[in-house]
Formats: structure tokens, sequence, C-alpha cells
């Protein structure tokens, strides 16, 4: 899942990126570098055994975000109680150095995924010194988006950047790191939506790079122009994209068919009035998509059913997408489909991996998949046995190595290639749906109730004070 950290001139938190000068790679924001998830560096584990090469483990707040590191800091962001909480962690130890609490101040539609530590969607945007002190905050929302607004901002050139897709008045917006200045906001025709977006340079201009809606996008990074929209993407985008040598993978999905209202009716209509009440159907993701394509509100009626699935009844499609600009046209971004791969990704929240020119992608019951980033072809489809339960956390790569972590709490590890092959597989006993992050041959991994730090070397310390 996406991190929920912003570091600025000393430190701002909202979701997903530190901007201080750090050693060795940068791992300040979802997914890495640029969001690739690839590290350059080398001497990470292969093993997650905390009696083996466990360095620390430390008590967190409850939450799903994904850890982002500066030279000596380790951030989370979690919810409980009522509350949202910022953590600060010390990178060497695990010590918890300090944590500061917001009232939720209302409470949004969200999937049990998205919960409300996915950038404070309740709130907006706060910034924290490097000691936790408050420096600014920019209200934003209410949302509209039915499964909960999650997504990571990211900083590039100087800038805050924030992209936020919903069923009505979707936007991106850039934001003054120092002051929390809006500097500008472009509208999206894009709906819901939750990815996060990229940096790319075209033709020595900046660019945006989005993925949401059925669309891949790009926008000026100066002013927020829309200079390109390409259509082939399915219409639920959970994943974010990642860039390669000029080419933009990332895929969303659909249903080929509509699914038919009878047997959720069946299960949850306990009046039998053929309609099913905000007390029937509780947080099951569908019957909010329903209501929200409807009229907004309870009961959700066999017509707002169909209607919801009628607007999702598309294929599913993974989407190689060459990014360009023309010369002879004055440097004007354009793009072309490079390749478009039908396959079902229904439910599919991790995003993909692309090393050495080929694209990884696992998807629930462990399967995964490399695909020749070049043509589309499908190269090896597997199972990540034992390893065989949801995916949330998004997979992250170093040393020619692929490291992979399941909602049941085992990490496989990989050996990256066209016909890869499983190395070791450990089992921490804590769900995981938290990416982890990769810096200086040590692995920080959120697991269930605790922070980890996995290295080479064996030296523990055990936190066992509870926040």
């Amino acid at each position: 899942m996406k991190s929920t950290l912003v570091r600025a001139a000393r430190l701002a938190v909202a979701a997903g990126i530190l901007t201080s000068p750090l050693s060795a790679q940068d791992w300040s924001r979802f997914r890495g570098p640029n969001g690739s998830g690839i590290s350059t560096e080398s001497g990470f584990p292969t093993v997650f055994e905390a009696a083996v090469n466990g360095l620390w483990r430390t008590p967190v707040r409850p939450g799903k975000s994904s850890p982002v590191l500066s030279r000596r800091h380790v951030f989370l962001v979690g919810f409980e109680d009522g509350k949202f909480y910022t953590q600060c962690f010390d990178r060497a130890t695990g010590r918890l150095l300090w944590e500061r609490a917001e009232p939720r101040p209302r409470r949004a539609p969200e999937h049990r995924y998205n919960e409300p530590d996915v950038f404070f969607k309740d709130i907006g945007l706060i910034s924290y010194d490097a000691e936790g002190r408050r420096r600014w905050e920019v209200p934003l929302g209410p949302f509209s988006n039915h499964m909960g607004v999650a997504t990571s901002p990211i900083l590039a050139d100087g800038l805050l950047i924030l992209q936020i897709d919903q069923s009505a008045g979707s936007f991106l917006a850039a934001y003054s790191p120092e002051t929390g200045r809006e500097v500008w906001r472009a509208s999206r025709p894009e709906g819901d939506s939750w990815a996060t977006p990229l940096r790319a340079d075209l033709g020595g201009r900046p660019v945006l790079l989005t993925a949401g809606g059925g669309w891949f996008g790009a926008h000026g990074l100066r002013d927020g122009s829309r200079l390109w929209s390409e259509p082939g993407m399915g219409p639920a985008v959970v994943a974010s994209p990642v860039i390669a040598s000029g080419t933009v993978f990332g895929f969303g999905y659909g249903y080929e068919a509509p699914v038919p209202f009878g047997p959720t009716l069946e299960k949850y209509d306990a009046s039998g009035d053929g309609e099913l009440s905000a007390e029937e159907f509780d947080e099951d993701a569908w019957l909010q998509v329903s209501k929200e394509l409807g009229d907004g509100k309870p009961p959700v009626t066999s017509d707002e059913w169909d209607a919801a699935f009628r607007r999702i009844s598309t294929p599913s499609a993974i989407l190689a997408v060459r990014v360009q600009s023309d010369p002879s046209a004055g440097g004007a971004v354009g793009s072309r489909v490079l390749w478009r791969v039908e396959r079902s990704m229904i439910g599919v929240v991790p995003s993909p991996l692309v090393l050495d020119r080929i694209v990884y992608i696992v998807r629930n019951g462990g399967i995964l998949t490399s695909f020749d980033a070049e043509t589309g072809e499908q190269l090896k489809m597997g199972r990540l046995a034992p390893a065989l339960g949801s995916y949330s956390a998004s997979p992250v790569a170093a040393g020619g190595r692929l490291y992979f972590a399941s909602e049941d709490g085992q990490m496989t590890v990989v050996k990256a290639g066209r016909t890869w092959e499983i190395l070791a597989m450990s089992d921490l006993g804590e769900p995981i749906y938290a990416t982890p992050a990769l810096s200086a041959g040590r692995v920080f991994l959120r697991a269930g109730a605790h922070l980890y730090a996995f290295g080479s070397e064996t030296r523990r310390t055990e936190h066992h004070e509870r926040p």
C-alpha cells in the first residue's frame, strides 16, 4: 500500500515523500526512486527471520502505510482511537523518537485497504519540522471517492504534487513545500482511481505521468496543463504506473460482463424488501460503488447495481505506452501504444515492477507473471508457493532479486530473469500490507503491529514499549 509522509525544507508530513538530502540511495517516497521499487545498492538479505538477521523490531500504531526513509529516520503514519498519528523512528535502532496525533474531523467512505492513514484524506496536508513541530496545514476535501482516496504525493522540481481522482471534481495540484501555498491546480476527466503519479523529462520538458479511470495522462509539471491522454486502461486503476526506458507501464481492471444483483441481495437483504439499506450492506465494496453511481444514498436498488456494473464492464488489460516528444513540432509531447495484453486483473493491488526489460506482476493467489517489456510476450507464469494468499504490497528489487510480501506475512525472494526462480521464503507471522523500503543493505518492513529492520548482520534490538 501507499505511504503517507512528506518531507519538505525540514519535514512535511502528509503522504509519501522526504526531500531532505539523503545518504545512499533515495527511498523517500512510495516505492523509492520515482516509484520504481528498485534499489541499485547491494548487500540486501534473502532471509527474514528475527532470530537470524533481524536488526530490530519496534511496535507501531495500527495502519497500512509503507515506511519512507531519511538519513537517520524512518517515518510511518497510522490511525487509532479516532486519531491520525505520524511516527518518527531512529533508523539505526528502531527507537520511537516522536509521534504526533491529529483528531479526525470527518469520516469519508473507505475500503478496508484504504484506512484513514493513507493520505490524511479527512484532514489534508500537514507539515512538521524534524522535531515534530507543526509548520503548516492545508485543509482539503471532503472527497467523493467511494472507496476512499488513497494516493501518495510526490516531490518534483521543488513542488509537492498531489493527484486526487474521485467520482466528481478530480484534479492534479502542486503546492509549495515551504508554505503549503497552492501553486497550480488542473482538473482531470478521470473518475475514481488510487494511483500515484510519476515524473519524466520529455524533450527537455518536465512532465507528470498519471494513470486513472481508463487513461494514461501527461501534465506539464510547471503549470499542470494536459499534454496528452492515452486510452486503453481498465476503469478501476489501483496500481501505480512505472516508467522504464521511455515506456510507461500500468494496468486497470474491469468486468467482462455485469455481475447479477440476485446473489448479493440474497446474502444481505435481511428485511426481504428487495433493496439493501446502509445497515444491510455495511462496507461491501461493490455496494458502495452502486450507491455512489446511483443517487448517492441508500438503499441500493437493482437498477443502481446494474448501472454501476455497466460502467465497469470492460476487459482488463496491461498497457505499455511509449512516451516521446516531437522536435519537429516544437518538442510537443505525445504517446503511442507499444503493446496491450488483455488479462484478468480484477482486484490486483500491487504495482508492476520493470527490471532489465522484463515486467513483473503479482496477483492474488501468489501468481507471478513476467512479460517482455518491448513486446508484451508472456515469459513465465507460476505461483510463489507456498505464499499463495492475497497481495497488497508492491514488489521491490535489488541486486537481481525481487521481493514479494503477502498479506499472510510471507516474504518471498525471487531471482530475477525471463524464467524467474524462487530463492527463499520466510514467514513473519504478521500480516503485511505495506511495501518494503530498501536502503544501504537493509530492508525496512511494516508487518502487523511492528516495524522491522532486516540486514545481513545479526545485532537485534527489541523495543517493547507501546506507543
